[in-house]
C-alpha cells in the first residue's frame, strides 16, 4: 500500500483496489515461480469486474494480502476471484472475467491447453 492510494477520507480509494487486483493477477499469470519453463500468458483482456467493498481499508504499515484463485475455466475465458484481506478482516471481494484475445484479429481466441492446464491448478469450485 502506498500513501498515494489513500483518498481525502483517509481510506484506500476504490479505484486503487483494481490496481491491487491487477497486480495479483499479473503475479499469478506471469511471475509465479511455479510457471518456470512455461510460456507466459499473453494477450488477455478484462471483460468484466465485480467488486464489493466490505470494510474501509486505511493507510497502515502492515501489509494486506490479495488472495487469488480461479473459479471457472471455459474455452475463451476464465473467472478469477479475489479477496483483499489481512489476518482478521476481508476488505474487498471481487470477481474478474478474463478473455484470451487475438490482438491481430481484434477478437477473442481460444485458451491454449497449456493455459487451461495452468489455470486449473488454482481452480476452486
Amino acid at each position: 500500500m502506498r500513501f498515494a492510494d489513500v483518498d481525502s477520507l483517509g481510506h484506500v480509494n476504490n479505484v486503487r483496489f483494481f490496481d491491487y487486483l491487477e497486480d495479483a493477477r499479473f503475479a499469478m499469470l506471469h511471475v509465479d515461480p511455479h510457471r518456470a519453463g512455461e510460456e507466459p500468458f499473453s494477450d488477455m483482456v478484462v471483460a468484466r469486474h465485480e467488486i464489493e467493498y466490505r470494510r474501509p481499508l486505511t493507510f497502515r504499515a502492515e501489509p494486506v494480502l490479495v488472495e487469488t484463485w480461479i473459479t471457472q475455466v471455459r474455452a475463451v475465458q476464465f473467472t478469477v476471484e479475489h479477496e483483499v484481506r489481512d489476518e482478521r478482516e476481508v476488505f474487498v471481494t471481487a470477481r474478474s472475467v478474463i478473455v484470451a484475445y487475438d490482438v491481430g484479429r481484434g477478437a477473442p481466441r481460444r485458451l491454449t491447453e497449456s493455459e487451461k492446464s495452468y489455470l486449473k491448478r488454482f481452480l476452486v469450485a
